[in-house]
């Protein structure tokens, strides 16, 4: 292909209700779309995940929208005629910025693939039509108020419930939570918000037979959660930690994680996510497609994902 023109539009959409996790609340979503058309008459569409303050992770919005400006696509201009499959190649020497490189690469992608009258679904390798959804429920201001969200959640048919959770908001709440649905798939996600010394208080959480602990502790601290899934017999899963191919490989290698939330805007796009999927079905690591509030842009892509045989949890 070859890029014509990129078109950015910034939108700001109200949430159904506030979502308060462990780094903070939100009530709206700021994204950023691209719309990538192509000289052959193409376009594709992507949405970047980036929120708008570096708290889930150090890239940010406008940092994104600026990187891709000033450095992303001049590279691509540069280079004329390219395949989506090379764009990672192309912004190597740029170090870092996975989510705006996904953002980049899923609307080449898109616009190739609409080019080539073939779908994302197709190419990934998916081998399903209908994919299991869970819930991703934030902190609540009570008890109450989150077995109310809960039971909603519940009643409109969602598999799988996933608690935010933070020190001083975790045994309690997702104690009550499985005493009420004794039989639902049940796990919690803690967003960084523990130390390595809190290892024996998270083992509180097995009595509750959870699917899963998501990212207790540091993005960076891989020791630590080697650590931590020695004392707890409930399985750890990486989230922030996976940006690649290789941190998916070097975690399961130490033990840190035996079950893996893939994020395509966090781990530079599709094709690596893709990549990470194969690897962890190679060694019978289960995965699942994680979301980071997307419109429905990003979710058609994510549903096309987790299609493939590796995704079996919701």
């Amino acid at each position: 292909m070859r890029i014509r023109n990129v078109d950015f539009r910034i939108i700001d959409l109200p949430l159904v209700r506030p979502f308060r996790t462990s780094f903070g609340t939100q009530v709206d979503r700021r994204i950023l779309v691209a719309e990538v058309k192509t000289e052959e008459g193409f376009t594709g569409w992507s949405e970047c995940v980036a929120m708008t303050e570096p708290l889930y992770s150090s890239e940010y919005l406008f940092e994104c929208f600026d990187i891709i400006k000033r450095f992303f696509l001049p590279a691509l201009f540069a280079k004329g005629e390219f395949r989506a499959e090379e764009i990672q190649s192309i912004l190597a020497p740029f170090l870092g910025h996975p989510m705006a490189k996904a953002t980049v690469e899923t609307a080449c992608l898109d616009a190739q693939l609409r080019s080539e009258k073939k779908s994302l679904a197709s190419l990934l390798g998916a081998v399903k039509s209908k994919v299991e959804c869970g819930v991703s429920v934030g902190i609540a201001s009570s008890i109450p108020a989150l077995v109310d969200e809960v039971t909603g959640y519940v009643e409109e048919g969602y598999r799988r419930i996933k608690l935010k959770i933070e020190p001083g908001w975790d045994i309690e709440p997702v104690g009550k939570v499985r005493e009420l649905f004794p039989e639902i798939p049940l796990q919690v996600d803690a967003n960084q918000a523990y130390q390595r010394s809190d290892g024996k208080h998270l083992a509180q959480l097995d009595q509750f037979n959870l699917l899963l602990i998501e990212q207790p502790l540091d993005e960076h601290d891989i020791v630590g959660h080697a650590k931590l899934a020695e004392v707890t017999k409930t399985p750890i899963c990486l989230d922030e930690s996976i940006i690649s191919l290789q941190s998916a490989q070097d975690a399961i290698a130490m033990g840190a994680t035996t079950v893996i939330n893939i994020k395509p805007g966090r781990a530079s796009g599709y094709l690596e996510s893709q990549r990470i999927h194969d690897y962890c079905q190679s060694v019978s690591i289960p995965v699942w497609c994680g979301g980071m509030l997307e419109t429905g842009i990003g979710r058609a892509a994510n549903v096309a994902l987790a299609a493939l045989p590796g995704f079996t949890l919701p």
